[in-house]
This record gives structure tokens, sequence and C-alpha cells, in this order.
């Protein structure tokens, strides 16, 4: 069954500003809380006024982890004044230029998930040269321009862990004009052409795509310590099991070892026989001290 949010995270998801229509929101949350289940972070780069933000991180605190958002919050291009995406409340009065945490840290406090966030302001490439840690979902919405969606990609897709999901928003195959759609098309074509993502989802503009666990070259095996055991291998590492029968560790050339590792009976004293190499083929082991030999009158009698 598809993962979907409680009625006041998608009502609180509804009020907020932005652009992701319900049914890609929907699509959106599934597939964080699907990647949730890695025990990784989850990330977004394009916060806008955290609209989407409000379903990774409800699907993050479902999952015991965090989400990171990542965005300067001076709006991308298609956002600034004379566009059809500009929004005139976003512009602080002070210094004329778009920002946008004020209202994304209202949104948060509005919806009860600010401590399940952590919003990383700067530019995407700037941070991610400092990231180093893998993260279960990226999801991609910033800027729509080739130059701005195609660093994106470059800078976060290597952290998405084996198993992990990459989000595309935006993605039209004949978009009207540069900035509905052609950047995140591209960018979607060249995860495909990589060979590291598969596609598992679509919904409208929205396209989820898992990363491929690496393989081994052709005819090489990858080593134990890499792989789970396949089925029915009981099989253990060398030091974690006893030695199975017939795979004792040979002595050394030139000297014998004593079965099941006891020492030799001291110098003149007879072993037990449980202590002594077995008789060579064909030939009888010896007698026991005291035991009549074979053909011996005592030994006829002790057979009566």
């Amino acid at each position: 069954m598809t993962a979907a949010p409680q009625p006041e995270i998608l009502a609180a998801f509804e009020a907020a500003k932005g652009f992701m229509p319900v049914d890609e929101g929907l699509a959106l949350y599934a597939a964080a809380v699907e990647a949730g289940r890695l025990g990784l972070p989850l990330l977004e780069v394009g916060t806008y006024c955290g609209r989407s933000t409000i379903l990774l991180a409800d699907a993050a605190r479902r999952a015991g982890v965090t989400a990171l958002t990542v965005d300067h919050h001076r709006g991308s291009e298609e956002q600034q004044p004379g566009w059809e995406y500009h929004d005139p409340q976003t512009v602080d009065p002070e210094i004329g230029l778009m920002d946008t945490l004020p209202t994304f840290r209202r949104t948060l406090h509005k919806a009860g998930l600010e401590e399940h966030v952590v919003a990383l302001v700067g530019r995407s490439p700037q941070i991610a040269a400092l990231w180093n840690t893998p993260l279960a979902l990226v999801f991609v919405d910033g800027g729509h321009t080739d130059e701005h969606a195609g660093a994106d990609y470059a800078s976060w897709a290597p952290h998405v862990a084996p198993g992990g999901l990459l989000v595309i928003h935006d993605v039209f195959p004949d978009p009207e004009d540069e900035f509905t759609g052609q950047a995140p098309y591209r960018v979607y074509l060249r995860a495909l052409e990589s060979g590291e993502f598969t596609e598992i989802a679509v919904t409208g503009s929205l396209r989820v795509l898992r990363r491929t666990p690496p393989t081994a070259p052709a005819g090489e095996t990858p080593a134990p310590e890499d792989r789970a055991p396949a089925p029915g291998d009981e099989t253990a590492a060398p030091d974690d099991r006893a030695s199975a029968p017939g795979s004792e560790t040979p002595a050394p050339e030139g000297q014998t070892s004593a079965p099941n590792d006891r020492a030799s009976a001291p110098e003149g004293e007879t072993p037990a026989p449980e202590d002594r190499a077995p008789a060579p083929e064909g030939r009888a082991p010896a007698p026991r001290p005291g035991t009549p030999a074979p053909g011996s009158a005592a030994s006829a009698a002790a057979r009566r």
C-alpha cells in the first residue's frame, strides 16, 4: 500500500506557497517514505517557501531521519520580477531582493515540523562540495537552466546511496520554454544514460529513479565480505566457525600431528588406542596390552 501523509500534513502542504500539484506531492511523499527505510537523510535542492519540504520533513519524521533542504533563498530565474512565477510578497523591502527564508520558516513552524528539518542556506554546488554523507533520497527541484539543473545533478547524484532514490521535478519532454522543463528533462535523460539509475515511477512531471547497486566486473566474483551469503549457503568465515571434518590444518612437513590436538604420550609409555595413529593399510593393529593374541587358547576361551 502506498504511504500517504496524514490529513493535517496534506492540508499544510496545500496551504503553503509553491507550485507542486497534489498528485505529484503525494508521489514525492511515497518515494520519501520508501527511501527513509535506508536510515539515511533525505535531501531537497530548491526549498522556495517550503511546500514540498513539508512532505519530506514528515516522511523523515516517520523514518526517524533528518530532512535537509538546500537553497540560497534569492529565487530562481523564473521567480524574478517580470516573470510569470514572481511573487512580490517574497521580496525583502529593505534590500529589494527576493528572500524566501522567512516564509519558509513560517511554513515549517505552522506545520509543526521545524525539528525534523535542517535548512542549508547557500548555493547548491558550494554546499555539495563540502558534503560527504550518503543520502537515501535527493530531490532536484532548483534552478531550471541547464547550468543550474545540471550542476545540481552533478553535485548531488553521486551522494545517493545504492538503493536510494533520485527524484527530479518539472520534467517535460516538450516544454514550452526554457524555464518549464527543458533542463530538468535533459538531467533526467542524463541520469538514465549514466546507467546508474533506473526509472521506477512517473507522476505528472515528477520522475522517481533508483540508484542501481554496483555490480562486479564480468567474470569477477565479489569478495565474501562485500556480499550477503546466497540462500542455503551456510559457509561461515574461516575464523568464525569450527573446522569441518577432514579440513584440519596439516602439520608441517616431517612433523606428525597428534589427532584431536592431543599431546603425544611420554616416551616409553604406550598411548591409549584413541591417541595412536591408525595402523598402515593392510596391517592389523597391535593388540592392546593384556589382550590375548588371535588364535591363542586364551582368545578361544574368551570367545566361548
